[in-house]
């Protein structure tokens, strides 16, 4: 079972970028903590974070994972492409995100990416990789 992670665009400022609403829990730090679940779950993983669209579209695009986590950040509610990158791979997709978007500015209300996902968890910081990751474990499983 392989899981490809991806963190969009700002998640690499994780730990000083606006503490008060995404923590002071650092990218390095998810990442450890993703690593150590998919070896305590037999999962192989690979993570890659992006600020650039084109890269996470063809890093989906090319992917030969089982199924995908990941946190599209402010792509979430203007990628029409990360959107349809996944519609055409057809890969099981966890959407995931550190802050409650429907807590937050109305804009963020809005999920492209949520219509093509099998289920989307926000709220939670960082345990929401680690819930999104065990969702995708658990679909795969299924499956």
């Amino acid at each position: 079972m392989k899981i490809l992670v991806i963190h969009g665009p700002n998640l690499d400022l994780l730990g000083t970028r606006e503490p008060e609403v995404y923590g002071k829990t650092t990218l390095a730090q998810i990442n450890e903590r993703i690593q150590e679940l998919a070896k305590e779950e037999g999962v192989e993983i690979r993570i890659i974070q992006s600020n650039h669209e084109g890269k996470i579209v063809e890093e989906i695009s090319k992917s030969k994972e089982d199924a995908l986590v990941i946190n599209p950040a402010a792509y979430t509610h203007t990628s029409v492409a990360i959107r349809d990158a996944i519609a055409a791979r057809r890969i099981p997709t966890v959407e995931v995100h550190l802050s409650n978007i429907y807590a937050r500015e109305e804009f963020r209300h809005k999920s492209l990416i949520a219509p093509v996902a099998i289920g989307q968890i926000s709220g939670f910081g960082m345990d929401s990789y680690l819930l999104g990751l065990r969702a995708a474990i658990s679909y795969l499983k299924k499956k």
